[in-house]
């Protein structure tokens, strides 16, 4: 089941606008690395933004700036009508209630010594909710993902990958956000579990309405979720639009390339796909050794 491409009007939930990140580098008078450059995005209510690129694209730092972990150098990020480019501890804290993340992997994200009913029930502890309301939210949490009653009392490392992840997903929506950032968070799963994970996300969306803003490096993944998606390359957006455009129907040529790196099971197609994507690669390496942009 993939992610409907027709996508109804309404206000954004999430503007990112003209936004670039810059990172200080050691050693007199060097200049700041800028990991981002002219970001534009949004985001509506119930939609998902795939957010695609090669590992050093920029796309795991723009999720970061999204959750207040990256510096914003220039421009602004809009959430829910309210400027949070630039949110101090305290607002951040507040954000929590509306704006979570899902991490990749499932198992350093989760505190290993906590029981699973422990790690569920903190974020509503923290928004003041008392012990009877959390564990019935708790046990809401558990069915909503898929998981037994008795995950509660068991430890991370009692269960698989694809449960742990599960478990992550759960902890974000407790609190009912509006927007989960979800960054790789089905890369460290096998393909079998990376469907199934899918799919619970797909439809925790059609229960809740929650907005994913989702990073991976794999087009396919992206294609299976996303209402829209954007590419990155060397900190910039070179393509963006609905997700069967840009998934099937690519126009830059850095886009063309991951799409002929997705493999196919046909031997003679895949020879052919890793032939032309190679043409591409010599290609671009050309027209940037030239100083011609992209």
């Amino acid at each position: 089941m993939t992610a409907t491409e027709v996508h109804g009007a309404g206000a954004r939930l999430l503007t990112v606008s003209g936004l670039d990140v810059e990172y200080p580098l050691k050693g007199f008078r060097r200049k700041p690395f800028r990991a981002l450059t002219d970001i534009n995005i949004s985001i509506k209510p119930g939609e998902t933004l795939g957010l695609v690129g090669e590992s050093g694209s920029g796309k795991t730092t723009l999720g970061r700036a999204v959750l207040g972990l990256a510096p914003v150098t220039r421009g602004t990020i809009t959430f829910a009508g309210q400027d949070i480019s630039h949110a101090g501890r305290q607002e951040r804290r507040k954000l929590g209630k509306d704006l979570q993340v899902v991490f990749q992997d499932p198992y350093t994200s989760l505190n290993p010594s906590l029981q699973i009913g422990d790690i569920l029930a903190e974020p509503l502890k923290v928004q003041g909710q008392d012990p009877a309301t959390a564990r019935k939210r708790v046990k809401e949490l558990l069915d909503q993902v898929g998981l037994p009653v008795d995950a509660v009392d068991r430890l991370p490392r009692e269960f698989s990958g694809g449960q742990r992840q599960r478990v992550a997903i759960a902890r974000a929506l407790a609190l009912s956000p509006k927007l989960i950032v979800c960054d790789e968070p089905v890369s460290a799963l096998d393909l079998s579990t990376q469907a199934v994970v899918l799919d619970l996300f797909l439809q925790i969306q059609r229960d809740t309405g929650v907005s994913y803003l989702f990073v991976s490096h794999d087009l396919d993944v992206v294609r299976h979720i996303s209402h829209r998606v954007a590419v990155m390359y060397h900190g910039e957006i070179v393509e963006q639009g609905p997700a069967s455009t840009v998934t099937r129907s690519p126009e830059h040529p850095y886009t063309q390339r991951l799409l002929l790196a997705s493999p196919v099971p046909d031997p003679d197609r895949q020879a052919k796909r890793r032939d032309e994507r190679h043409r591409l690669l010599a290609a671009q390496r050309l027209q940037e050794a030239s100083g011609i942009p992209a």
